[in-house]
Parts: C-alpha cells; structure tokens; sequence
C-alpha cells in the first residue's frame, strides 16, 4: 500500500523506501540491484562500519571539517550501530557492489537519518555523504571495515576458543599420562607412545597456529582509511588518517595504525589473503586431530578402540545401540 513508503530521492530519481527505514533511496536501489542470497552482511561488519562513522565525525568535529554538533549527533547515532540496535536497517545482500559502495551508503544513510531524529529539538539536518562520509570513499571505508571486523572477532572469539582447546588437550593428557598406547605410521603399528604425548602434539600444534594468525593480523592493523577514492587521499587533509587510526583504536580496543603505503592498501587484499591462509592451516590441523580421535574411538568391536569419545545421538536407524561418535 501507499501508505508503507515514502518518496526518497537521489541523483537517479525518486525511489519508494518503507516508510520506517532508517536508509534511504540508495540503499533501496542496492536491496532492489541486488536480490541474490538473502543474506545480509554479518554484524560484525556492520559494527566495523559504525565504529568507522563514529571515530571519522569526531576526528572531523575536532578539525572543523564539519560543525561539532553535528560530529555529535553522528557519533550517538554510530554507537546505536555498534551496538547492534540498527541492525534491521541493514538490508543489502552480502553478493553487492565489489567496492561495498551499497553498504558504505547504507550505513551513511541510517546514520544521518537517526543523527537527524536525535537532534528533532534543534532541527538539525544531518546528511549522508556531506556530513558522516566526510573524508571517505567507499574505496577505503569497506576494506578498513573488514581489516576491523577480521581483527575483532579474531581476538574476541577465535583465539579464545582454540586457547580453550589448548587447555582441554594439555589437561586431558596430564589425566591419561599413564596410558600408553600404540603409535601409528601410514595406520601401522609403529613404536608406544602415551596419550599425554599425542595430546601435547595437539595442543601445540594449536599454539603455533595462533601464534602465525597473530603475526597475519599485524598486518591487518594496517588501515586503507585516508586514501579516500584511489589512495592518493584527495579531499581529506593529510592529519586526517592517523587522527582517525587512534579513534578507532580506542573505540574497538586493539591497536591499529594508518596504512604505511594507501596505494597498496587499497589496491591489495595481500593482508586478508595472508590470514585467510593462517585461518587454512588452523583448519587443517583441525582436521587431522579430528581424524585422529576418530580413528583412536572406531570400534566398539572391530575398530582400534583406544579412547571412548562421548555418545551424543543414536547413529542408525536400523542398527540399534549403534552411535557414530
């Protein structure tokens, strides 16, 4: 019904948005060019993209670059997306423009729509690209957004989670260091070796892999932000990005720095390859402790049966008492 939209307008045209969406005509256009998976980017990524919003405008209130009222509505408005209270006015499809120009809009359009609500006292109109883009193309808002995002959630829950691992394998094989067992090459016997041995080979196999995902984030810390279109950092003034690396810093917790080189940060994904690599050989190892255990439960009759892995659910629909471990 006419009723459930308005009439937004860009440099295309008018465009019908639902009537309570904080976006506006762009990003109704990008829900419109791009309807292929139906899932929209994570919130980490969304929260990446508030925390690039809020730290821009304070850095921009602070220099003038815009009115610091506004740099203040702009941040109270981000923190509503960082904090996840805005997340239904993030509708885009993750498969969108390579350059997350839609996104980018997005987040700007919701911002400055909330700022405006925030200031109804005052009356202040607060707009998408002049005012919370100030300083910023899409071109290094979206990678530095991902560098943010990979960064957080890498140390706030990866790493944490394979430490827990590290500690169940170290203290498990300090439970069973009297048990020794066979050792296997190409699934053949081979010389005695005690559970505590081969846990401890897990559990630092795991150390290493942290220990290479760390070093890939350092390089992860380094931000596009301040390139602006093509890394020559047109229309944005040269303190800007090291100002706005230390915002950030502060507003998400870990240490980042602004790119030593924009042409190559922007131009680049070397950084998020390095760690997708690092993230691969984690994976792998993974896999290999997983078939080992695997291998060390088969039985309960004919398998090796060594260790006895916890029963979950049933494991056949024909075979009663069978559970696939």
């Amino acid at each position: 019904m006419t009723d459930d939209f308005r009439i937004e307008k860009d440099s295309m045209g008018e465009v019908k948005v639902p009537k309570d969406a904080l976006y506006a005509a762009q990003t109704q256009r990008a829900v419109e060019n791009f309807p292929v998976s139906g899932i929209p980017i994570r919130r980490p990524l969304i929260a990446a993209l508030g925390m690039i919003k809020s730290s821009a405008a304070r850095v921009n209130g602070a220099s003038g670059a815009i009115p610091e009222e506004v740099a203040a509505l702009i941040q109270s408005a981000a923190q509503e997306v960082i904090e996840g209270k805005l997340d239904e006015h993030f509708p885009i499809d993750i498969y969108q423009t390579g350059s997350g120009t839609s996104s980018n809009m997005n987040a700007n359009e919701v911002i400055a729509n909330r700022a405006s609500q925030l200031s109804a006292e005052k009356n202040l109109k607060v707009h998408p690209n002049d005012h919370v883009n100030c300083g910023q193309s899409s071109n290094d808002t979206f990678p530095t957004a991902i560098r943010i995002a990979a960064v957080m959630e890498t140390q706030a829950d990866l790493i944490p989670a394979l430490k827990e691992l590290i500690k169940a394998f170290q203290d498990k094989g300090a439970e069973y260091a009297h048990v020794v067992k066979t050792g296997r090459t190409h699934l053949m016997d081979a010389m005695p070796v005690t559970l505590e041995q081969e846990f401890g080979g897990y559990a630092r196999q795991l150390e290493l892999g942290i220990e290479r995902l760390q070093s890939s984030l350092e390089r992860m810390r380094e931000l596009p932000m301040g390139g602006t279109a093509v890394g020559t950092g047109i229309n944005t003034p040269p303190e800007f990005p090291p100002a706005f690396a230390e915002e950030v810093s502060k507003l998400s917790g870990e240490s980042m720095r602004e790119a030593e080189n924009h042409f190559e940060a922007q131009s680049t994904v070397d950084a998020p390859v390095e760690m997708s690599g690092q993230l691969k050989t984690i994976a792998v190892g993974l896999l290999k402790i997983v078939n080992d255990l695997r291998w060390m439960n088969s039985g309960p009759n004919a398998g090796l049966g060594e260790i006895q892995l916890a029963a979950l659910q049933p494991g056949s629909s024909i075979m009663p008492g069978k559970v696939n471990r």
